[in-house]
């Protein structure tokens, strides 16, 4: 298993558990000198706030652990191409090395949509694109899969209770 693997099977946990908990399924985990120093996942439903994604729940706790915001030594591994949300908070902590797994054809701001780290702003991260990409697709696809299922059940169901009312 390559570094790369080890820490984004770490992040792909934490997706996991984002989905269990029925967030949309992100984790991020930053790495520093070898050691994760940060961890978050998508709880933006559960604290009902639009700010708890995954990168910026990871990045925080790193600033905390390591205390300081610069985390220049520090690398980012996300199981979803960041937003500009959060790429922006990328560019501010000074992450070294960016790594995700699934591109994001609706928000994705390090290359898909469009790249952030490609404007002449002070701090410019790498980039390593479609590490476990698949397995990071996947989780989402999967959890995607099954709402639209659970939904259209409660639909029928709806019918179902609105026709037992007219008779």
């Amino acid at each position: 298993m390559t570094e790369q693997e080890k820490y984004m099977k770490a992040a792909l946990r934490l997706a996991h558990k984002a989905a269990d908990e029925g967030e949309v399924p992100v984790g991020a985990v930053v790495v520093c000198e070898g050691k994760i120093v940060g961890r978050g996942r998508n709880r933006r439903e559960t604290k009902k706030d639009a700010l708890h994604h995954a990168e910026i729940e990871a990045i925080g706790k790193a600033c905390k652990k390591l205390g300081g915001w610069r985390l220049h030594k520090c690398d980012l591994y996300v199981t979803l191409e960041p937003c500009p949300m959060c790429a922006g908070a990328i560019i501010n902590a000074r992450i070294r090395t960016v790594y995700y797994g699934a591109p994001d054809p609706k928000a994705g701001s390090c290359g898909t949509l469009v790249n952030l780290f490609a404007l002449p702003y002070n701090h410019k991260p790498e980039v390593v694109s479609g590490v476990m990409e698949e397995e990071c697709a996947g989780v989402l696809r999967d959890f995607f899969r099954a709402l639209r299922k659970r939904r259209k059940e409660a639909r029928n169901q709806q019918k179902i209770d609105a026709g037992s009312i007219d008779e």
